[in-house]
């Protein structure tokens, strides 16, 4: 592999004690991009001891892509249960006069289903995301190489990008809804609940993306 060629040759060159800079020279006349001398360079720290030591690299691990993956799956479920059980509740509490309690629609179940089966999600998936996301977070304080996963900056920014589309989206739906003269309060507090469930998962992600970015600077 050329990116394995380049690799070995900066390693040996500067266990040679040879300088970066005319490293860099010799791979350009070869052929070699500054961009691609860059990033191999950058795998390798400067130091005074006259070897080259590399630094520490992102990875891929299977078991780390089975446990995050599970933790967003589980995310997902309890963030969609607890919106279907707020929503149920707002509308038990402001009742629409068109509302036919035992048809939502084409695609809904009546609301008492739609409360028990939201509340045997939560109580399924809540207790199940609350021990695997404090599990991940014990095994990364324990072993701060897993800041390093690219699973999980992959999956952090995935949930980020989703968020934030909810959030969007919710924004442009209350102020469509106002400029159309629909926002009533049931609406606004449906709104509201996306809003807090897309918040609170954004916010959850960017501290964790902003910790992984702290840990990448310092290694």
């Amino acid at each position: 592999m050329a990116n394995q060629t380049l690799d070995t040759f900066i390693r040996e060159a500067l266990n040679r004690g040879e300088k970066r800079e005319r490293i860099s020279t010799a791979l350009i006349a070869a052929g070699w991009t500054q961009k691609e001398i860059d990033s191999a360079l950058d795998d390798y720290a400067e130091t005074d001891i006259g070897m080259a030591v590399p630094r520490p690299r992102p990875y891929v691990s299977a078991r780390e892509a089975f446990l995050y993956l599970v933790l967003f799956i589980l995310l997902g479920v309890v963030a969609w249960n607890l919106g279907s059980l707020l929503f149920a509740l707002i509308d038990t509490a402001i009742p629409d006069a068109l509302d036919n309690e035992y048809n939502y629609g084409l695609f809904y179940s009546p609301r008492d289903t739609q409360i028990r089966s939201a509340i045997a999600g939560l109580v399924v998936g809540g207790p199940l995301f609350a021990w695997l996301a404090l599990h991940i977070r014990k095994q990364r304080r324990t072993n701060p190489a897993m800041q390093r996963s690219r699973v999980r900056k992959w999956l952090t920014y995935i949930a980020l990008i989703i968020a934030s589309c909810t959030l969007i989206g919710d924004a442009i739906g209350l102020v469509y809804s106002f400029l159309a003269g629909e926002l009533s309060t049931r609406l606004l507090l449906k709104l509201l609940v996306v809003a807090f469930l897309a918040g609170g998962v954004f916010f959850y992600f960017i501290r964790d993306a902003e910790e992984g970015d702290k840990n990448d600077q310092k290694s």
